[in-house]
């Protein structure tokens, strides 16, 4: 069952979109290169507790970490460690945030130092699908446009879209229904209604859209080790459109 939030749930997840936001910007400054990614790490904690809110992926399912911070190959679930960025590195930042007992989700990939061309059009490419994906998100369609437009865009510059991690309905809870796919499939999808929340995230990958897990049981990788990018924002479904609530 999808949840319809009313007004009161929405800006208790609009302040925790905010805090999102806060914590990712704090963390795009603080990208540079020989930055070890567990400084990330706790620079996001900081800031996510400095406005009440609390990270939302520490201790989830077993995740050891207050973000995720995943570095060229890796896709997503990045682990934080005392690995520096390199001049060239990408590196996508996934930060969630519970506040009031609600939740956003939100993730920026970031370059380190001069990166490749190759690489900058990866990163734009993904944005630019991400806020095709929020634009087609209007009441009375479905959710399959939503899906099937992120698709086109990435599809038609050259890279492929992960199938393995898809968006997700958010609120109450972390991962809520529905399960929002970056691809078309062959179901239509459920029709979009005022007041539904949502984490639109599509994972792109500069060549195969196949991902392998590590061995730490989260990592996730890019099969022929290219380069993946992530963006990623909660919005909630409104008569006139969709608003991003981790601007």
């Amino acid at each position: 069952m999808i949840a319809l939030r009313n007004d009161e749930e929405i800006a208790a997840i609009r302040s925790a979109g905010r805090i999102v936001a806060s914590a990712l910007a704090r963390l795009k400054k603080h990208i540079k290169i020989g930055v070890q990614t567990k400084e990330l790490d706790a620079l996001a904690r900081q800031e996510i507790l400095k406005h009440s809110g609390y990270p939302a992926f520490k201790g989830y399912k077993g995740f050891p970490a207050n973000i995720c911070t995943s570095v060229n190959e890796v896709v997503v679930h990045g682990i934080p460690s005392a690995r520096r960025l390199r001049d060239g590195d990408i590196v996508s930042l996934d930060a969630g945030v519970k506040f009031r007992d609600y939740f956003a989700d939100g993730a920026i990939t970031v370059g380190v130092g001069a990166v490749s061309a190759a690489a900058e059009k990866l990163m734009r490419v993904t944005e630019k699908a991400l806020h095709i994906g929020i634009a087609n998100a209007l009441p009375g369609r479905r959710l399959s446009d939503v899906s099937a437009a992120i698709q086109a865009h990435v599809e038609s510059n050259g890279f492929s879209i992960v199938r393995v991690f898809v968006g997700h309905g958010i609120g109450a809870k972390i991962h809520e229904e529905p399960e929002i796919p970056n691809y078309r499939t062959s179901r239509p999808g459920p029709v979009l209604e005022p007041g539904m929340v949502l984490a639109i995230e599509p994972m792109v990958n500069a060549g195969t859209c196949d991902v392998e897990i590590l061995e730490d049981g989260w990592t996730a990788v890019t099969k022929d080790r290219k380069l993946s990018a992530h963006f990623e924002h909660t919005i909630v479904i409104r008569e006139g459109g969709a608003e991003i609530l981790t601007a």
